[in-house]
């Protein structure tokens, strides 16, 4: 337990909705290890958290006897492929404990090198992974970390990966002799940075500027809030054709739970959404016919 006091036990709508914007595209995997078959989905956040989506995942699970696994950190948008290169922005770090993984998920709790993981996922029995909530760090600094802490929680390096997938919780793993069910408990609502971890990382990112007030946009770019990226969802799913009130549902759902009344925060940010939208077309319409009169003036 940790300073905050939390601890509850997360289902897979609970995950997604605590450490995902709605836009966010994921890699989901349905494996089947008996036959060897595998399903890969990309979608975004809010459909794969949504009751059609859930049902299917569901079925391959239950019915088919697929294991089910989730992209642990967002694919960038032109991207049909889950490979490092395809991660967009690292918003998730991750430490295998395969190796005496009690001992080694204790030792994540009681560390004065890192902070405490904001979930522990139990995948199969006797197997731990911490997971940290992170923002604000590189693609070359979150692989170094992601190799430090393996190294330091003799975790397995061969899991170092930013584009890997980890199961998700609610779904049995159909690995074990006996359906064992995945589980997922809730530390902390902090969201990490790189200078919160103490760890060595590789010779190869020892040039990598420390972290600073003043240079810190230069490492990555600031992040929106979370109001400003669902107003930026709404926009987009406005302007794909989507109706009023499909937007407002999608949002509301996958707000649902949190410190705010999910129905009246989701139309607040859709008439937010389309007043901007408004505002755009007004604009664009000005400089059209401003465009117009100046053609009109040259002859």
């Amino acid at each position: 337990m940790n300073g905050e006091g939390r601890l509850r036990e997360l289902c897979s709508r609970d995950y997604l909705h605590r450490s995902f914007d709605l836009s966010d595209r994921l890699a989901v995997v349905a494996r089947n290890p008996r036959r060897g078959e595998i399903v890969e989905r990309i979608s975004t956040a809010v459909r794969i958290a949504g009751p059609q989506f859930h049902d299917w995942l569901h079925h391959k699970n239950e019915v088919d006897g697929c294991d089910i696994y989730l992209s642990m950190n967002p694919l960038k948008a032109e991207v049909h492929t889950r490979s490092k290169q395809d991660v967009q922005v690292i918003k998730h770090l991750c430490v295998d404990l395969s190796c005496e993984g009690v001992k080694s998920f204790a030792a994540t709790q009681h560390s004065r090198i890192v902070p405490p993981p904001n979930y522990v996922l139990h995948p199969s029995p006797h197997k731990f992974q911490a997971m940290w909530r992170v923002e604000e760090i590189t693609h070359a600094h979150g692989e170094a970390l992601l190799r430090a802490l393996a190294r330091h929680f003799d975790g397995d390096p061969d899991a170092a990966d930013l584009a890997r997938t980890l199961r998700l919780p609610g779904f049995a793993n159909k690995e074990c002799k006996e359906d064992f069910c995945v589980t997922m408990n809730d530390y902390t609502g902090r969201i990490y940075h790189a200078r919160d971890f103490k760890l060595r990382t590789d010779p190869v990112e020892s040039n990598l500027p420390r972290w600073s007030p003043s240079v810190r946009h230069t490492l990555v770019p600031r992040e929106q809030s979370q109001a400003q990226r669902d107003v930026a969802y709404a926009k987009g799913a406005l302007a794909r054709g989507f109706s009023t009130e499909e937007v407002i549902r999608d949002i509301a759902e996958f707000r649902v739970g949190e410190n705010v009344r999910a129905e009246d925060y989701a139309r607040d940010t859709v008439a937010e959404a389309q007043a901007e939208l408004r505002a755009q077309r007004s604009a664009e319409g000005t400089r059209a016919t401003l465009g117009d009169n100046a053609d009109r003036e040259l002859y």
